[in-house]
């Protein structure tokens, strides 16, 4: 490996209540791309925070090529060459990308001093998007671009810094995957003139980009491993303290009488004549890959979008499912795949969340039962462990992990007799997928009929009682759970009925 040119040795972070960083060591090579992973509050975050002078280190050592550094604040940090690009782009939508770039040191007239020169400002900015080929428009309203080219600006002006070292936090969680196959060519070629730390939790990436991957787990540095001779299951090991086998949680459990029922159910292109039904007590999976109809045959149960033809019946009686509050009078739920964009109400708060779905067990005409709307808040933050400081923060506040189970518990509080999970665990750590997992099963437990679509193989093996699998909205296969393999799913996924 090339020699280092960052070391971090050492570090340690304190908050009131909370030791963040514990003697955590990092290193960087030059040219490299070296990966940061581990769960939600594993520390990653106040790590690279102390790197960019957000968060001065209680404790520890920083040396860049050879010097000692001491990072106060975010200009120490960019003085030394370091530049951070957060998950969260902070740059002002009426502005322009110049402007943006140069915000807070725009440059000044040669001729008349203490004037601004706007001009000077779009041609420097201008020329560093022009050096990373990227086609932007250096006067262009940063709010008429899109995610992918705002987080271009911030690599751009990281640049414009002399950054030698750029770090990377989830870059591509808003990302499609054009756009994040463009971002992946990028960084291959910003490694020739920097070092890239990056952060993100999506193995896949990892594989693809990284050199190295150290993982983090309670504030600690677990370990450093070489990309191409690690595994998934390896990083996974170490993020979490155990195997991957031991992450899901399936106990038997004895299926009961059907609670629902679809026949011969089409709609347009998207549906075609799908049959199928799930038990008290089950976990249905439902498999395919994009395009299969999956999210819109639970769009379609739930009552969001409209049947052409077919029939769904309830405990064996035929209903009228026309709209989403139908579905909630039979007793159906959906955890949307999207929780930020249908799940969740991100300007408000935890409680505030999980009690949308029964504000009439507490609000009786102009009566309001402040008693019994703290009990069920209390209740469901303690059945699915949320972690939250209080019931009054914001859910946009909370890890993605948390926002999820937020989202099962607001169903769950209307008490379904069956819930829907598009996703469960898409966009959340392993550690949480645990936790999801454990509260899928114990869900089973209690006799409701679970319908589970999964893009991830593993999770629908290894959670599922019987697997449906879907191709071009038609249902190509039921498996038994005894059956259940990769290989199989993914036959009748691609259309191979033979």
């Amino acid at each position: 490996m090339t020699e280092s040119i960052l070391q971090m040795t050492g570090i340690c972070k304190g908050f009131p209540g909370v030791q963040a960083l514990k003697d955590v060591d990092f290193d960087l090579a030059a040219g490299e791309v070296h990966a940061l992973l581990g769960e939600n509050g594993a520390g990653k975050s106040t790590l690279i925070k102390v790197l960019g002078g957000i968060h001065p280190a209680d404790a520890g050592t920083i040396v860049l090529q050879g010097r000692a550094l001491k990072i106060r604040s975010v200009p120490d940090a960019q003085r030394a060459g370091i530049s951070i690009i957060h998950q969260e782009l902070y740059m002002v939508p009426e502005l322009t990308v110049a402007q943006n770039m140069f915000l807070g040191r725009e440059p000044m007239s040669e001729r008349l001093p203490m004037v601004l020169d706007p001009g000077r400002a779009q041609a420097a900015a201008q020329a560093l998007l022009d050096s990373i080929d990227m086609d932007i428009d250096a006067g262009a309203r940063v709010g008429e671009l899109s995610i992918a080219q705002q987080q271009i600006v911030e690599i751009a002006k990281a640049i414009s810094f002399d950054a030698r070292i750029l770090v990377m936090d989830e870059p591509t969680s808003s990302l499609t995957s054009k756009e994040t196959d463009a971002l992946y060519l990028l960084i291959e070629r910003l490694r020739k003139r920097m070092a890239i730390v990056y952060i993100s939790h999506r193995m896949e990436e990892l594989f693809r980009i990284s050199n190295r991957v150290t993982v983090m787990r309670d504030g600690r540095s677990i370990g450093t491993r070489e990309t191409a001779s690690t595994t998934s299951d390896e990083l996974i090991e170490l993020m979490v303290g155990r195997k991957l086998q031991e992450l899901f949680t399936k106990t038997p459990t004895e299926a009961g009488e059907v609670v629902l029922e679809a026949r011969n159910l089409c709609r347009g292109a998207k549906l075609d004549d799908v049959s199928f039904s799930v038990r008290k007590g089950e976990i249905l999976g439902v498999a395919g890959i994009v395009g299969a109809g999956r999210t819109e045959l639970m769009r379609c149960l739930c009552g969001i979008d409209g049947l052409d033809s077919g029939q769904i019946l309830v405990h064996g009686q035929p209903v009228a499912i026309r709209k989403p509050m139908d579905a909630i009078r039979q007793g159906i739920a959906m955890v949307p795949e999207s929780r930020k964009g249908e799940g969740l109400v991100l300007c408000n708060t935890v409680g505030f969340n999980l009690t949308l779905e029964v504000l009439g067990d507490f609000i009786h005409g102009l009566r309001f039962d402040g008693q019994e709307e703290r009990r069920i808040i209390a209740d469901a933050i303690n059945k699915l462990s949320i972690k939250t400081a209080s019931p009054d923060v914001l859910i946009e506040k909370l890890s993605g992990g948390n926002q999820q189970k937020v989202v099962i518990a607001k169903w769950l509080a209307a008490r379904p007799s069956v819930l829907i999970l598009d996703e469960p665990t898409r966009g959340v750590d392993v550690g949480a997928k645990a936790e999801i997992y454990a509260i899928i099963d114990a869900l089973a437990h209690t006799g409701v009929a679970i319908i589970m679509v999964s893009s991830e193989l593993p999770e629908i093996i290894n959670m599922s009682d019987r697997v449906m699998v879907m191709f071009h909205g038609r249902k190509t296969a039921e498996l038994p759970r005894t059956e259940l393999t990769q290989k199989l799913i993914m036959k009748y996924a691609t259309g191979d009925s033979q």
